[in-house]
């Protein structure tokens, strides 16, 4: 089964680009199983445009990426960059490559010529071909091949002449696109677009469910606050009939007040006069 993952709209994004594909090796040498050294990997990427992983990479990428291309073969997954190139590939991560699948180079510049050198140091010797010369006189369907053996030892170079995919090499018209679209086994399954939310979406969700919630206590306190006060202003408050007693009972007072002092007064001064 071959997936095609398009994402030519961020490939002018080095960094984003490289980032992505990392994550995803990352993923996969995180989460499969160790299966040793299979005779056939389970899973085979492909990475188109490959220099762009290695335009401008850091330390720590490049550490990381090797890292992974060195072991993730243990968990039954081959990794082909593909790229114009081998100088395209960092040293450290073209160190790990064992199969090499080289097409035609061209030597138009001086700076051509210098890649094509370093191209052809990165090859077994051979004893048949002119490397330099088999490089480029390569002709379309054509590649020069080195593979690793059983024991793990480069072989022999091998001009090769590949044999042609036995499909349509061009894009398919609508109607086949169709016919082939809905007689897969999968279309049932992802035949409706289904727009799962985002991690963005519920976090949004979950604040302003927060804030909904807060805004709700706020107004049941101040409520409780209104109740309250309504409560205490209801208790001070006294009918005419309440209001009438209370002033009688302090005009009351105040004329007791007065007349227990004229008694007082007359007692005393009663008793003074006999003295």
């Amino acid at each position: 089964m071959i997936t095609l993952l398009n994402i030519s709209d961020i490939q002018d994004q080095p960094v984003l680009y490289s980032t992505f594909l990392l994550s995803l090796l990352a993923q996969l040498f995180k989460k499969l199983p160790e299966v040793g050294d299979l005779d056939k990997p389970k899973l085979v990427f492909f990475l188109d445009e490959a220099h762009l992983l290695f335009n401008g990479a850091s330390k720590a990428f490049l550490a990381q990426i090797e890292q992974i291309v060195r072991l993730i073969r243990s968990k039954g997954v081959g990794v082909f960059f593909c790229t114009q190139a081998a100088t395209d590939i960092s040293e450290s991560v073209l160190s790990q490559l064992g199969n090499r699948v080289q097409h035609a180079l061209r030597a138009f510049t001086p700076n051509d010529a210098e890649n094509l050198k370093k191209t052809v140091k990165t090859y077994p010797t051979s004893q048949f071909y002119e490397i330099d010369k088999v490089l480029t006189s390569l002709g379309t369907g054509q590649a020069l091949i080195t593979v690793l053996n059983d024991k793990g030892i480069p072989t022999e170079v091998v001009a090769t002449h590949l044999v042609p995919a036995r499909a349509v090499m061009g894009p398919c018209s609508s109607q086949t696109y169709e016919q082939i679209t809905k007689t897969s086994e999968f279309y049932t399954k992802y035949q409706e677009r289904i727009e799962r939310r985002t991690a963005a979406e519920i976090l949004e969700e979950r604040e302003a469910a927060a804030l909904a919630k807060e805004a709700q206590e706020k107004a049941k306190q101040e409520a409780a606050k209104q109740t309250s006060r309504s409560r205490t202003s209801t208790s001070r408050r006294q009918t005419p009939l309440e209001a009438a007693q209370t002033q009688a009972s302090r005009t009351l007072a105040r004329e007791g007040v007065k007349l227990l002092s004229r008694i007082a007064t007359g007692i005393l001064n009663s008793f003074f006069k006999k003295k």
